[in-house]
């Protein structure tokens, strides 16, 4: 038996925020002290170095558990199975419901228990819990879904990224920019067809990374001390990447079998366009081999960076073919890689 992912859905929020809507905000430094540069020029150098020209927010009365549900209805209609037949339902998130103009973030109950009270599965041994791992979550999700599945524990599995990030910035950081919100999902289970899950890896680096993404204040220094937002030091985890995320990949694929040459896509978080052009020329560099054209989909530009959504999202995509230039058929080997909050690490082998 192999594990393979059989279902997939994803929920992209229809109201877009176009760079131009951040031409009015007050963007200041951590200090509080003004930024020289006009916010033209501020929203200008944001778009060369992420390549973000647009991002998505949901609407008002959503959720990130109602994200999770629209995906998670999706992956199983699109598996055509059973809901009452899972075993497992995995949900990956950073910051559980924050409900429209509040501050406080709610994860009581579960994410997954919601869901999976919103999907209607009366099966108690259908068993709902979080994944709290950055923006990395989903794909360690599915890694935990492969152990289970792989014990003899679970035949079938639901994982699930969700996020609603734009509820958790400071509207006076720059950084703010680049997040979003979405959700993807992807049925898991153990089936007699070829492929699957050939390899995975995973790493945590806390001795003096992990506060490289962090809660904290706002810029503006009047604002509740008490109120927390989602913070970065974008150059550490720009460093960081480049050098342990290509690293990762590659003693995954070498444990695979499968010759570079083979891969046919690489699914790669999200989270800023320069930051995943750049470790994907250091992984091909590590086997002195040029980089295939195509060969990396990206959805930064219009989606933004909506954490453990990114990657099932983008694999929904181009599964069905709603992304130009990228197809998938049977038989297609690539490589699913994350890096985020933690400061955590993975990379999965797939074969569809």
């Amino acid at each position: 038996m192999n594990i393979k992912i059989t279902g997939t859905g994803s929920y992209i929020p229809d109201t877009i925020e176009k760079n131009e809507s951040f031409h009015e905000h007050e963007f200041l430094n951590t200090d509080g002290s003004s930024i020289t540069d006009p916010n033209e020029i501020i929203v200008e150098k944001f778009m060369s170095i992420t390549g973000i020209s647009e991002r998505r927010y949901t609407k008002p009365h959503l959720n990130a558990s109602d994200l999770g549900f629209f995906a998670a209805e999706k992956a199983i209609e699109d598996a055509k199975m059973d809901r009452e037949t899972i075993d497992y339902i995995i949900v990956a998130h950073n910051f559980g419901d924050v409900k429209h103009n509040t501050i406080q973030s709610d994860i009581l109950p579960s994410l997954a228990s919601r869901i999976k009270h919103s999907l209607r599965i009366k099966n108690p041994k259908c068993v709902a819990y979080d994944i709290l791992f950055g923006c990395p979550g989903w794909i360690e999700g599915v890694i935990q879904a492969k152990a289970f599945i792989q014990s003899g524990m679970a035949k079938r599995c639901l994982v699930i990224g969700t996020e609603t990030l734009s509820r958790v910035v400071d509207k006076h950081d720059r950084d703010s920019m680049i997040f979003s919100d979405g959700a993807g999902a992807a049925i898991i289970e153990a089936t007699p067809d070829e492929g699957g899950i050939l390899t995975h890896e995973t790493g945590s680096f806390t001795y003096d990374e992990a506060y490289y993404l962090y809660f904290g204040n706002s810029n503006k220094q009047e604002l509740c001390r008490d109120t927390r937002y989602i913070k970065m030091d974008g150059r550490k985890i720009y460093e960081f990447a480049l050098n342990h995320v290509p690293k990762a990949m590659k003693s995954c694929l070498d444990r695979s079998g499968v010759n570079i040459k083979d891969v046919k896509k690489i699914f790669i978080h999200q989270a800023n366009e320069k930051m995943d052009e750049a470790i994907l020329k250091r992984f091909y560099r590590l086997y002195k081999t040029d980089i295939p054209k195509h060969v990396m989909p990206m959805s930064i530009q219009k989606l933004g960076n909506s954490s453990v959504a990114t990657v099932p999202t983008l694999f929904d995509l181009v599964k069905n073919n709603k992304l130009e230039h990228h197809t998938l058929k049977t038989g297609d080997v690539v490589i699913f890689a994350s890096v985020g909050a933690g400061m955590h690490i993975n990379a999965i082998v797939y074969k569809c």
